[in-house]
Protein backbone atom coordinates (compact mmCIF):
# COMPACT_ATOMS: atom_id res chain seq x y z
CA UNK A 1 0.00 0.00 0.00
CA UNK A 2 1.49 3.46 -0.85
CA UNK A 3 1.81 5.78 2.24
CA UNK A 4 -0.20 8.99 1.67
CA UNK A 5 2.46 11.03 0.78
CA UNK A 6 2.94 8.57 -2.63
CA UNK A 7 -1.07 8.37 -3.09
CA UNK A 8 -1.25 12.41 -3.24
CA UNK A 9 1.35 12.18 -5.63
CA UNK A 10 0.07 10.17 -7.42
CA UNK A 11 -3.52 11.84 -7.32
CA UNK A 12 -1.88 15.43 -8.41
CA UNK A 13 -0.27 13.71 -11.28
CA UNK A 14 -3.49 13.52 -13.51
CA UNK A 15 -6.09 16.74 -12.86
CA UNK A 16 -8.69 14.48 -13.38
CA UNK A 17 -8.15 13.25 -10.19
CA UNK A 18 -6.67 16.05 -7.81
CA UNK A 19 -5.38 19.53 -8.75
CA UNK A 20 -4.08 22.77 -6.62
CA UNK A 21 -6.26 25.33 -6.59
CA UNK A 22 -6.53 28.95 -4.97
CA UNK A 23 -8.08 28.46 -1.35
CA UNK A 24 -11.98 28.76 -1.87
CA UNK A 25 -13.75 29.70 1.32
CA UNK A 26 -17.19 29.81 -0.23
CA UNK A 27 -16.53 26.72 -2.27
CA UNK A 28 -15.58 25.01 1.11
CA UNK A 29 -18.82 26.43 2.84
CA UNK A 30 -21.12 25.15 0.37
CA UNK A 31 -19.88 22.19 0.55
CA UNK A 32 -20.37 21.91 4.17
CA UNK A 33 -24.15 22.90 3.22
CA UNK A 34 -24.43 20.16 0.77
CA UNK A 35 -23.43 17.65 3.63
CA UNK A 36 -25.39 19.38 6.19
CA UNK A 37 -28.37 18.88 3.50
CA UNK A 38 -27.18 15.22 2.90
CA UNK A 39 -28.17 14.79 6.48
CA UNK A 40 -31.19 15.83 6.31
CA UNK A 41 -32.08 13.55 3.17
CA UNK A 42 -30.55 10.34 5.27
CA UNK A 43 -33.19 11.40 7.79
CA UNK A 44 -35.45 11.48 5.42
CA UNK A 45 -35.08 8.16 3.28
CA UNK A 46 -35.13 6.19 6.61
CA UNK A 47 -38.27 7.75 7.90
CA UNK A 48 -39.82 6.69 4.34
CA UNK A 49 -38.26 3.63 4.74
CA UNK A 50 -35.12 3.80 1.96
CA UNK A 51 -32.67 2.64 4.62
CA UNK A 52 -30.00 1.71 1.62
CA UNK A 53 -30.20 5.32 -0.16
CA UNK A 54 -30.04 6.35 4.12
CA UNK A 55 -26.58 5.05 3.96
CA UNK A 56 -25.13 6.57 0.35
CA UNK A 57 -26.97 9.99 2.02
CA UNK A 58 -24.67 9.23 4.79
CA UNK A 59 -21.49 8.43 3.17
CA UNK A 60 -21.88 11.87 0.84
CA UNK A 61 -22.49 13.99 3.75
CA UNK A 62 -19.19 13.21 5.21
CA UNK A 63 -17.61 13.00 1.49
CA UNK A 64 -18.47 16.87 0.85
CA UNK A 65 -17.54 17.58 4.70
CA UNK A 66 -13.73 16.40 2.96
CA UNK A 67 -14.44 18.14 -0.05
CA UNK A 68 -15.11 20.71 2.26
CA UNK A 69 -11.86 20.91 3.78
CA UNK A 70 -10.13 20.20 0.15
CA UNK A 71 -11.15 23.27 -0.88
CA UNK A 72 -10.45 25.47 2.03
CA UNK A 73 -6.58 24.32 1.90
CA UNK A 74 -6.43 24.53 -1.83
CA UNK A 75 -7.36 21.46 -3.87
CA UNK A 76 -10.67 20.59 -6.26
CA UNK A 77 -10.72 16.69 -6.30
CA UNK A 78 -13.21 14.58 -8.67
CA UNK A 79 -11.78 11.25 -7.55
CA UNK A 80 -12.96 9.50 -3.89
CA UNK A 81 -9.80 7.98 -3.28
CA UNK A 82 -7.94 10.88 -3.76
CA UNK A 83 -10.15 13.13 -1.80
CA UNK A 84 -10.14 10.65 1.13
CA UNK A 85 -5.80 10.35 0.63
CA UNK A 86 -5.00 14.28 0.76
CA UNK A 87 -7.46 14.75 3.77
CA UNK A 88 -5.02 12.00 5.80
CA UNK A 89 -2.16 14.09 4.33
CA UNK A 90 -2.99 17.04 5.58
CA UNK A 91 -3.79 15.23 8.96
CA UNK A 92 -0.15 13.51 9.23
CA UNK A 93 1.53 17.09 7.77
CA UNK A 94 0.02 18.40 10.72
CA UNK A 95 -2.02 20.82 8.85
CA UNK A 96 -5.55 19.64 9.88
CA UNK A 97 -6.66 19.10 13.52
CA UNK A 98 -9.20 16.35 12.85
CA UNK A 99 -9.06 12.59 13.79
CA UNK A 100 -7.50 10.31 11.58
CA UNK A 101 -10.19 8.03 12.86
CA UNK A 102 -12.97 9.94 11.59
CA UNK A 103 -11.37 9.34 8.25
CA UNK A 104 -10.28 6.23 8.22
CA UNK A 105 -14.29 5.39 8.96
CA UNK A 106 -15.00 7.20 5.43
CA UNK A 107 -12.29 5.12 3.80
CA UNK A 108 -12.50 1.93 1.89
CA UNK A 109 -10.39 -0.49 3.51
CA UNK A 110 -8.63 -3.41 2.02
CA UNK A 111 -10.45 -5.68 4.20
CA UNK A 112 -13.88 -3.95 3.08
CA UNK A 113 -15.19 -3.99 6.68
CA UNK A 114 -18.69 -3.91 6.99
CA UNK A 115 -18.31 -0.67 9.37
CA UNK A 116 -16.32 1.21 6.86
CA UNK A 117 -18.89 3.87 5.58
CA UNK A 118 -17.48 3.32 1.54
CA UNK A 119 -17.75 -0.08 1.11
CA UNK A 120 -21.57 0.31 2.65
CA UNK A 121 -22.49 2.52 0.18
CA UNK A 122 -20.92 0.83 -2.49
CA UNK A 123 -22.93 -2.22 -1.51
CA UNK A 124 -26.36 -0.37 -0.81
CA UNK A 125 -26.14 1.76 -3.96
CA UNK A 126 -24.72 -0.75 -6.72
CA UNK A 127 -26.02 -4.11 -5.01
CA UNK A 128 -29.90 -4.98 -4.76
CA UNK A 129 -29.98 -5.07 -0.75
CA UNK A 130 -32.50 -2.55 0.33
CA UNK A 131 -32.20 -4.03 4.32
CA UNK A 132 -29.85 -2.67 6.04
CA UNK A 133 -28.99 -3.83 9.66
CA UNK A 134 -30.27 -1.20 11.82
CA UNK A 135 -27.45 -0.50 14.30
CA UNK A 136 -24.72 -0.63 11.56
CA UNK A 137 -27.44 2.25 10.29
CA UNK A 138 -27.75 3.72 13.25
CA UNK A 139 -23.84 3.78 14.03
CA UNK A 140 -23.59 5.17 10.59
CA UNK A 141 -26.29 8.04 10.90
CA UNK A 142 -24.31 9.01 14.30
CA UNK A 143 -20.85 8.65 13.04
CA UNK A 144 -21.59 10.98 9.73
CA UNK A 145 -23.55 13.37 11.78
CA UNK A 146 -20.26 13.73 14.23
CA UNK A 147 -17.48 13.96 11.48
CA UNK A 148 -19.44 16.51 9.87
CA UNK A 149 -20.22 19.13 12.52
CA UNK A 150 -15.97 18.32 13.61
CA UNK A 151 -15.43 19.02 9.77
CA UNK A 152 -17.76 22.27 10.24
CA UNK A 153 -15.71 23.37 13.79
CA UNK A 154 -12.67 22.72 12.63
CA UNK A 155 -13.15 25.05 9.45
CA UNK A 156 -14.78 27.77 11.02
CA UNK A 157 -18.29 27.45 8.94
CA UNK A 158 -20.47 27.07 11.93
Amino acid sequence: MLNNRSRLDWCLSKEDRLKRIPANHLKSKEHIEKAKHNLLATDYNIKGGFNDWAVSQAYYAMYHGLLAILYMFGYESRNHECTISAVEHLIETKNLELDIKDVAFIRTTEQMKLQDAKSLREEFQYGTKTDVNKEILNNLVKRAKEIVEKIEVTLGND
